[in-house]
């Protein structure tokens, strides 16, 4: 689904690319899959589900920390089904979120007019972002990047839609503090830990990843989610923004 989601937004959001069809001899065209689209039909189901007791636990706090440095015109790059868009500071102008997963696009679109600011909601993927050069003020990772098939791509994609000087808001679960965490990570990540959790890697560093991609780390803090005594591969995570050069 490729229209707006609750209010249009300004900016940025007024001016998606349109998707391209990609032909594929032989399939029904009721079984294709549309280059924007990334079903995960189990996943997205159970993610929806337990999405609101993780904001209940403390992720709800850390979305509001996340957005609220932010304004103008907002970029938000794989949306889930929508747990931020509510959060959003009346600073922000307009918001255009990014989804590839139908069930939770769906949602996201059902939620977005229930949020304090203009929110379109498009299909695309981070590779590909449906959207103009240097139109965003601000872009939003928020537990996005270790499900990335290409994180450096998508992050060359984040730097063309921000305009010179703008703003890359992240949260983001990543690499472990102790060589032991580390391991059990990589462990994870090579056994059940993508399968059950939609493409999710743990042994990731988001916060290399953004400034290999070229951007500025301006301020960071690392914390633990859920914080318990138990660390599971997901728990270390990084909140933090960055500025785009230029």
């Amino acid at each position: 689904m490729t229209g707006p989601a609750g209010r249009r937004g300004t900016g940025c959001a007024a001016a998606p690319r349109r998707s391209t069809a990609v032909h594929h001899p032989g399939v029904p065209a009721r079984q294709r899959v549309p280059p924007t689209d990334r079903p995960r039909p189990v996943f997205s189901r159970l993610y929806a589900r337990i999405s609101e007791g993780m904001d209940a636990e403390g992720l709800g706090a850390l979305r509001t920390e996340l957005l609220a440095p932010l304004s103008g015109s907002v970029v938000e790059v794989g949306c889930g089904n929508g747990r931020n868009f509510v959060r959003y500071p009346a600073a922000v102008t307009g918001v255009t979120a990014v989804e590839p997963e139908p069930h939770l696009r769906s949602l996201a679109t059902r939620g977005a007019g229930a949020a304090p600011v203009p929110v379109t909601v498009v299909a695309g993927t981070a590779e590909a972002l449906p959207l103009p050069d240097g139109g965003a003020d601000a872009a939003v990772l928020c537990l996005a990047l270790c499900s990335l098939p290409d994180r450096d791509r998508a992050l060359a994609e984040v730097t063309r839609v921000l305009r010179p000087g703008g703003t890359l808001a992240f949260l983001e679960h990543g690499l472990g503090p102790t060589r032991r965490v580390r391991a059990v990570q990589r462990l994870a990540d090579a056994t059940l830990w993508p399968l059950l959790a939609g493409g999710c890697h743990t042994a990731v560093d988001p916060v290399g990843s953004i400034e290999r991609a070229g951007f500025e780390v301006t301020a960071l803090r690392r914390l633990r989610f859920p914080d318990s005594r138990l660390t599971l591969p997901a728990t270390p995570h990084v909140l933090g923004l960055a500025r785009r050069p230029g």
